[in-house]
């Protein structure tokens, strides 16, 4: 099977979108743009969907024919920041050595999106009898909320695809599970006073490590208890606090405490449930205590972000459609989230991850994407190509 690119290429390719330092808190405008430019070059037009003040956008492009179902290849164009990272080169210029290229987003995942769009003059000369849907999203790193618009969209269409692979870092391994949950942030509010008038106060602190060490309890409920899915790397859900600020010194009983806590829950484990076991918990142990010393104290625990899990049957025609195209017969399961598990339960869309590189480069100093995995995924997108013309999706 020939490939649709050269490995040169892709690289090219890569190397342009490296280029752009789209950390999550900047925008990805000038990415949109070139990406578009480079798309109408090879006459395919594409849509954005800005947000309000378009500074960011989602990206759709299709090549092939629209009234028939296809195949969503996503990825994002955001990155996770460098700073305080030691670098061994400049972390938005690529560097090619040791058979790798090294730069930031190299594997998570502008190489995946940059061996895509090497393949477009190659896909434009071919008689596709389903489409490729070229999806690039925005603000996956901080909680999947950018690619919403898009996934609204997708949900609205009148021949929707019929599958979406989803290129974050998996070794070019089949993903058809990862877990759900969310980021939370729990306040606790209460009553100042000078430390030597500790007991007319409400120490929100203290009253916060109470509600830590619930949420702990929880935790490790899950670890002996389960369910378990011995396919995932950590085969039960997880309950953990990463942040925590309040007080003003070391002689004034803190009023105010902030508690930020992550939820990896398996897909059958509803997460909602868990933050309801917490509130429940604020509310009948701990607030009660509060108030009777000060009647406006309050604890509230809100939602920051959500990760929505992907659960795709094995057995589903796709899963076996893609470890075809993969070359291998095996399937994994991950504790990390992505944004197939919106493609799936909002879009409607039978969804995968499978993609170059390794989620262990992902985030680090000398993020790299060996040239063996560019080479692997370019076998995979030339399969593909291969099968869109040969005869559709055989499921479709």
């Amino acid at each position: 099977m020939t490939s649709v690119a050269t490995r040169e290429d892709c690289i090219a390719a890569i190397r342009d979108l490296i280029a752009f330092p789209t950390v999550s808190c900047d925008p990805n405008r000038a990415l949109l743009f070139h990406v578009e430019a480079w798309l109408a070059r090879h006459g395919v037009g594409c849509d954005i969907i800005w947000n309000a003040d378009r500074t960011k956008g989602n990206l759709w492009a299709t090549i092939g024919p629209a009234d028939v179902p296809g195949v969503i290849l996503s990825g994002h164009s955001d990155v996770v920041p460098v700073d305080g990272q030691d670098w061994s080169s400049d972390p938005f210029q690529l560097r090619e050595a040791d058979g790798r290229i090294y730069g930031r987003g190299a594997c998570d995942m502008k190489g995946f999106v940059g061996i895509v769009l090497a393949a477009v003059p190659h896909l434009v000369r071919c008689d596709l009898k389903a489409p490729i849907h070229i999806a690039i999203s925005y603000d996956e790193e901080v909680g999947c909320t950018g690619v919403i618009s898009l996934i609204e969209r997708i949900a609205a269409m009148p021949v929707r695809p019929a599958l979406c692979i989803v290129g974050e870092p998996t070794s070019m391994q089949v993903v058809v599970g990862h877990k759900g949950g969310g980021m939370f942030r729990a306040i606790v509010s209460g009553k100042s006073a000078h430390s030597s008038l500790a007991p007319t106060a409400v120490n929100a602190i203290e009253y916060a490590a109470e509600l830590i060490a619930f949420i702990k309890s929880l935790s490790r409920e899950h670890t002996h208890s389960g369910p378990h899915d011995h396919l995932y790397d950590v085969a039960h859900s997880t309950l953990s606090v990463t942040t925590i600020s309040g007080g003003t010194a070391l002689n004034i009983i803190p009023n105010h405490c902030e508690v930020g806590f992550d939820i990896r829950s398996l897909p059958e484990v509803d997460a909602l449930a868990l933050i309801d076991r917490i509130r429940r918990h604020a509310v009948t142990e701990i607030l009660p205590r509060m108030r009777a010393v000060w009647p406006d104290a309050s604890i509230s625990v809100e939602q920051v972000a959500e990760f929505v899990r992907l659960s795709t049957d094995v057995e589903h025609p796709a899963v076996t459609f893609v470890k075809q195209l993969a070359g291998r017969n095996d399937h994994a399961k991950v504790a990390y989230g992505t944004e197939a598990g919106l493609f799936s339960n909002r879009a409607g869309v039978v969804s995968v991850v499978c993609g170059p590189g390794s989620i262990e480069q992902a985030h680090k100093p000398d993020e790299y994407l060996a040239l063996s995995e560019i080479d692997r995924c370019r076998t995979f997108i030339g399969r593909l190509t291969q099968q869109l013309e040969d005869a559709g999706l055989p499921w479709a």
